[in-house]
């Protein structure tokens, strides 16, 4: 299924935003479409005023950026590298929040864009390292466990003060004690439980991403939020995307088509990983008869193009942007400090707050089999 141009417009504006300025073949290439569609896309969004054009380059119109020169460090300043996934659209807004910080320091940030294989960030920060970085952020793809492990013992031996975004390693693990700044999505998967408990939804379908820790950390967070809930009587846990399942071993309900999974277990109610995902769904419950919020209330996770939809869903935000914001802060403060300071590592988890729009209502009678 294609993908709504709204959406693809609002990557590409983020994607800008991010960097300040892009080519026109890098945003193709990242968006998997063809330059003739990002070039229509840049047309729309440069005749609104969001973006400016060159040759072939485009460039933010942010104020902060129209002022910055093209390298606000002062000579022999600190660099600062980031590292996050090639195509990870989660990730922009929080590359936005530390891009400000770190210009108004005036430090300058290398970004290295790692691609999909695992393994691949590794390379990128000793080229970063040998290129005289003095610190790194980074957000390592990490789809599963067994990725993770790989990085914990070079990761934790970097040398220069390492910030975890939107990741936090396992307690115990060897990188347990690294700085962190990340969503709680813990408390997330809470608000949406509870937005639905309170408006009488007692059946509830869950399905997120099988590819992220983000995936991974609302699963546990869904199966122990619905399990303990004195007013859940039942709900499930799927893959948002069932030809997902080929990853790993799953139960047959897992890799359900969520319309079915939903009449078995008579749900009146799902909350879905991501907003994109969600997005689809809904049109899938549509061709089947199924009207949001008057058969079944969605929430998304993730707020992205959630409020474009139609309805406009109700939506779990996480603060990305203060992700990126506070620890680029933390970062600047590590960069601060005396060289063999042994001040104590930090965990900073930051709020997500809940958007109520029209895909959330009352339910109705559940669905039958």
């Amino acid at each position: 299924m294609r993908e709504p141009v709204d959406l693809r417009r609002q990557r590409i504006l983020a994607a800008v935003q991010a960097r300040g300025t892009a080519r026109v073949r890098d945003l193709a290439d990242e968006l998997q479409v063809s330059v003739v569609t990002v070039r229509r896309d840049v047309e729309e969004l440069t005749r609104e005023g969001r973006l400016s054009r060159g040759h072939g380059v485009v460039r933010s119109t942010l104020p902060d950026r129209e002022t910055a020169a093209p390298d606000p460090a002062p000579a022999g300043g600190d660099r600062v590298a980031v590292v996050v996934p090639v195509r990870h659209s989660y990730l922009t807004e929080t590359l936005h929040g530390a891009r400000t910080v770190l210009e108004r320091a005036g430090v300058r940030m290398a970004l290295h864009l790692a691609p999909q294989a695992s393994g691949a960030e590794r390379p990128l920060v000793e080229r970063a390292l040998s290129d005289g970085a003095d610190g790194l952020l980074i957000a390592p793809r990490w789809r599963g466990r067994a990725h993770e492990e790989a990085d914990h013992e070079w990761l934790a031996g970097i040398g220069v003060p390492t910030v975890l975004m939107e990741r936090r390693p396992w307690r115990g693990s060897a990188l347990h004690a690294l700085d962190s700044v990340c969503s709680d999505h813990w408390y997330g998967a809470h608000l949406a439980v509870e937005h639905l408990v309170g408006l009488g939804h007692r059946r509830i379908v869950f399905a997120t991403r099988h590819d992220s820790p983000t995936a991974r950390s609302l699963r546990a967070a869904f199966t122990g939020i619905a399990g303990a809930h004195p007013l859940v009587e039942q709900w499930a846990w799927a893959l948002v995307a069932p030809e997902a399942g080929a990853d790993g071993p799953y139960a047959a309900d897992e890799t359900a088509e969520l319309p079915a999974l939903m009449r078995k277990v008579g749900a009146t109610a799902m909350v879905l990983h991501g907003d994109v995902d969600a997005l689809m769904v809904v049109q899938r419950l549509a061709e089947e008869g199924v009207r949001v919020p008057e058969d079944c209330s969605v929430v998304a996770y993730d707020d992205v193009v959630a409020g474009l939809a139609s309805p406009p869903l109700t939506a779990v935000s996480p603060p990305k942007a203060d992700v990126g914001h506070a620890a680029a802060e933390l970062l600047l403060q590590r960069l601060s400090e005396a060289p063999g300071s042994r001040r104590p590592g930090r965990r900073i988890e930051l709020l997500p707050r809940l958007m109520v729009r029209g895909s959330t209502a009352r339910p109705a009678e559940p669905l039958g089999e």
